[in-house]
């Protein structure tokens, strides 16, 4: 017997939600947030499933859900307290004791860059599901993702950063 949308899209919740939360987290930096990113993502979600047409796109589809409700709580929360602003210096490359640490240097990517990179090695998507995703075309995802690599390569003064 075939599984409905809402049937599948239930299981891959179930399964995920883990990830949910820590692609949640990356974006909103607070517990209690990503738990409310990843809920109301989940509501959304549900309530449109019978708007999904192939299964196969059930993960691009919901994680572009879940990207934009953690970016949404991220423009309203700023606009509420202001964050500092992070030093635009990258660490000198030959003092290992003052190099950053790689996730404070993927923090100081612009927001389209950390979300490849959090999507592509910390969700272990492909690109072309990245595009799926963040809605842009595939060239633009590749260019982001290498430009990204190279700023972090910068940052941490690591030469061998994902060559």
């Amino acid at each position: 017997m075939e599984q409905t949308v809402h049937q599948q899209l239930t299981a891959f919740i179930v399964e995920h939600q883990e990830d949910f939360y820590r692609l949640a987290y990356s974006h909103v930096k607070n517990r209690d947030a990503a738990l409310d990113v990843v809920q109301e993502s989940i509501v959304k979600a549900l309530s449109k499933a019978d708007g999904l047409r192939r299964s196969e796109s059930l993960k691009p589809w919901f994680y572009r859900i879940l990207v934009n409700e953690s970016m949404n709580y991220y423009r309203y929360t700023r606009r509420l307290t202001p964050l500092e602003e992070a030093p635009e210096t990258a660490a000198p490359a030959g003092d290992h004791a003052t190099r950053l640490d790689l996730y404070a240097a993927i923090d100081r990517l612009d927001q389209k860059e950390q979300l490849i990179i959090r999507l592509r090695f910390f969700e272990d998507m492909k690109l072309e599901e990245i595009a799926q995703v963040t809605g842009v075309n595939l060239n633009t995802v590749k260019s982001r993702l290498y430009k990204a690599l190279r700023k972090l390569r910068d940052l941490t003064g690591e030469e061998h950063l994902y060559d």
